[in-house]
């Protein structure tokens, strides 16, 4: 049985909210109780740091976070549950891979050209109170992965990128020097990822619009009947696209419940009627969960010695896998073996090299370049990075033989002759490994 990495973490800014429950710590704490599945699960205090100048909420939040995981049945004998910030070989690997990662790169990165864009909009310098840690977000967050090599990253839609980004950044470090991370992949629930908050919008702290998960029971029904919704009265049909009270109601309900609540719409139910009911649906699951957390709550002694655990467990994996790393970047005692690292001739050894990635029309596309980086091969977009791959692992596999029944998915920038050598040089390499 081939056992599977899966990791997670939250970022300790604020109080967990239904999103959070729904997109990441409910499938994960399920997951984490499959005997294939080794679970990660961490606070992200660092990422914290990008966005939060309080102290005292980044402590609290971590306080919260942490009985929210505890409370949802997560189980630390079962999995390795950290602080972040408790492991401290993380940021010495994020400065490793800083020096492997392309600027270009980031100046993709969704929340970077957010804040650009905003700034240029409102007619103020690009980079207008956009912090080196903003910057440099995909790169901790790669770290946070590759440290323990994870093979799947729950993650909401918008985080996707962030996981091609640790994977292009992982097969730059391979390339430089040797195989000593794995790829990962990002893990989606399609009708959960993106859960609107109060105003219809993404749930997110950001937006101010969020259902705190564990808020008292009186407190979720408030919240809830504050949902906003259009003005159609009851009778008239309502639509179940777009609207925030069934999407709620989605995320946590069976299919059948589910579709009995869409023929409910069809039929012109009332809005405060459709609320209550996604209210009682929610507290049902909630309620057992929030008597746990309001008695962990009150213990941070428990919680604190149950994360100084789960970093003992975490920096196992972490110490001696980051002594490799340095090993392999030169990094090493000076009366230390050598590693050979160039030819009989002095010169490195390049080689061609795929490429994949997703542009801002949300498609996947790959490109083959050679060793100085000029583009040979380049892809049309792709709907899932799966089928990018399995294009791209066909032609590194079979090579010039199958370009033909790929070539309207295909760009060729170079001619056969010259895409012939970089494949051979390809399956040379793949046929000593």
């Amino acid at each position: 049985m081939k056992i599977q990495r899966v990791l997670t973490g939250i970022t300790t800014s604020g109080t967990p909210h239904l999103g959070n429950y729904v997109g990441a710590i409910r499938p994960t704490v399920r997951a984490s109780r499959l005997a294939e599945v080794e679970s990660f699960y961490f606070l992200a205090d660092y990422h914290a740091l990008i966005k939060v100048g309080d102290p005292a909420r980044v402590q609290r939040s971590t306080l919260e976070i942490a009985a929210t995981w505890l409370a949802c049945g997560l189980d630390p004998e079962k999995v390795t549950f950290y602080r972040q910030s408790d492991i401290p070989e993380i940021p010495e690997l994020t400065w490793l891979l800083t020096c492997v990662t392309g600027k270009g790169m980031l100046n993709r990165a969704h929340a970077y050209k957010a804040s650009v864009d905003k700034n240029s909009g409102a007619g103020e310098d690009p980079d207008a109170g956009v912090t080196a840690g903003l910057f440099m977000y995909p790169v901790l967050m790669a770290a946070d992965i590759l440290m323990f090599n994870a093979h799947t990253v729950p993650v909401g839609r918008d985080q996707v990128q962030h996981i091609e980004m640790a994977r292009d950044i992982a097969a730059s470090f391979n390339h430089l020097y040797g195989d000593h991370f794995t790829l990962p992949e990002a893990a989606i629930e399609d009708n959960v990822a993106l859960l609107p908050g109060l105003d219809g919008r993404k749930m997110s702290k950001s937006y101010d619009n969020t259902i705190p998960l564990f808020v008292p029971r009186d407190q979720l029904r408030k919240l809830i009947m504050g949902i906003l919704t259009d003005s159609k009265a009851p009778g008239e049909p309502k639509a179940v696209t777009g609207s925030a009270v069934f999407q709620l109601f989605q995320a946590f309900a069976s299919a059948e419940e589910s579709a009995e609540f869409a023929q409910a719409f069809a039929q012109g139910i009332a809005w405060g009627d459709a609320k209550q009911r996604l209210f009682e649906r929610l507290d049902q699951e909630i309620a057992p969960l929030r008597a746990v957390y309001d008695e962990l709550i009150q213990d941070p002694a428990r919680i604190e010695q149950m994360l100084q655990q789960g970093a003992a467990k975490a920096r196992a994996i972490a110490s001696p896998f980051t002594a490799r790393l340095r090993h392999a970047v030169g990094l090493r005692r000076l009366d230390a073996g050598q590693t050979p690292s160039i030819t009989a001739s002095g010169r490195k050894v390049a080689l061609p090299s795929f490429k994949q990635y997703r542009e801002a029309d949300q498609r996947f596309y790959f490109k083959l370049v050679d060793a100085q980086g000029q583009l040979l091969l380049q892809s049309t977009g792709f709907e899932s990075p799966k089928a990018a791959a399995q294009s791209m692992a066909r032609i590194r596999q079979e090579g010039l033989a199958c370009l033909d029944d790929l070539s309207a998915q295909l760009s060729f920038q170079a001619g056969p002759e010259t895409l012939k050598s970089a494949l051979s040089q390809l399956s040379a390499v793949d046929a000593k490994s």
